[in-house]
């Protein structure tokens, strides 16, 4: 099993990493609204939840009014980190288990499922060396669209404008 520290390192470098993407997402919605950045603050801070700044980032990418390549680019781009949201959410909202040398060993999420008979929780995984490198992974993609959304940024005139 994976070493405290080792684990704890990841996922402090995982919401590192998150945070300073998600708030790349402040440029992308002033190019979208053809706003100044304080107000693309408002809106992004107004929002509380990373789905619903998502959800409002790929429906104004939606428009009509928005340009076909930004369409793409933007919706792309969310699709990526919406997939990533998963590693992000789920060593976010997990409680873990430990062995008997006090080395976390498995994570156990803290979500209900329900079907018509009967209700589950706390779907147990292992975090053994597979799970660590799909952690690394995950971090590695999202430092990647961090990198894309910098590019977008930087091609846009409205947005490199507010930097």
């Amino acid at each position: 099993m994976a070493a405290m520290s080792d684990v704890l390192l990841r996922v402090g470098r995982l919401n590192y990493v998150w945070t300073n993407t998600e708030s790349l997402l402040i440029y992308v919605i002033a190019h979208l609204l053809k706003v100044e950045k304080d107000a693309a603050i408002v809106v992004f801070l107004t929002l509380n939840t990373t789905r619903a700044r998502i959800d409002l980032v790929e429906r104004l990418a939606k428009l009509p009014s928005t340009p076909v390549a930004d369409r793409k680019a933007v919706l792309q781009t969310m699709g990526r980190l919406k997939r990533e949201s998963r590693m992000r959410n789920k060593y976010n909202h997990c409680i873990y288990s430990f062995d008997d040398n006090g080395q976390i060993s498995s994570t156990q999420l803290m979500r209900l499922v329900e079907d018509d008979k009967e209700i589950r929780y706390g779907k147990v995984e292992q975090l053994d060396e597979k799970e660590i490198q799909a952690l690394e992974h995950s971090i590695a993609e999202i430092v990647a669209i961090s990198k894309s959304l910098w590019e977008f940024i930087h091609a846009s005139e409205h947005a490199s404008a507010n930097i």
